[in-house]
């Protein structure tokens, strides 16, 4: 499914819809969220975690996580990558691992055509509850809401990656109202 975009005077909708892949970048855990929208509809395609041993090398997990997204953007096909900007206080070794598993996600994007972009945490949890200091638990129970699941999706990383697929959905909405 393509984006199209009608005329300024059709109100700038979207008629054919579009399929976001949300990404939790992580190398323990990534969580992936993938949904399809048209119009004001939400349903769900997919989601999971691809999750990698801790004791494992970090080439040999870095390149898990390229082979299982790979599969996923060629199983799936998603019209666009939506990922969480990484966000690190303290533990900057954290950060840097964490970056390589997200530079492996934008390089298996790239290869694959899928225009990417990029949401800080504060900017997914506006988009999904309207309020930028949600907790976790009001961000989860509103994804469940929008997608019409009986459940709060697992792992939390999986929950995470479909907040980030409907924070971009509504932004691409507001993008094309301005």
């Amino acid at each position: 499914m393509k984006i199209r975009w009608m005329s300024r005077f059709s109100m700038l909708w979207y008629s054919a819809g579009m399929r976001v892949m949300g990404v939790d970048p992580g190398i323990a855990t990534t969580g992936v969220g993938i949904i399809d929208k048209t119009g004001n509809r939400w349903q769900l395609c997919h989601y999971g975690a691809i999750i990698t041993q801790a004791h494992t090398a970090l080439p040999i997990r870095l390149g898990l996580l390229y082979t299982d997204l790979c599969g996923l953007i060629r199983t799936h096909s998603p019209d666009s990558m939506a990922i969480e900007e990484l966000f690190f206080n303290t533990n900057a070794k954290t950060a840097l691992v964490v970056g390589q598993a997200r530079g492996v996600m934008l390089l298996a994007a790239h290869l694959h055509h899928l225009p990417v972009f990029s949401y800080t945490p504060v900017q997914v949890k506006i988009g999904v509850t309207g309020y930028g200091r949600a907790d976790k638990l009001q961000v989860q129970t509103m994804v469940k809401q929008l997608l019409g699941l009986d459940t709060i999706p697992k792992p939390d990383d999986a929950a995470d990656a479909l907040a980030i697929a409907i924070c971009h959905g509504h932004s691409v909405r507001l993008k094309s109202l301005a």
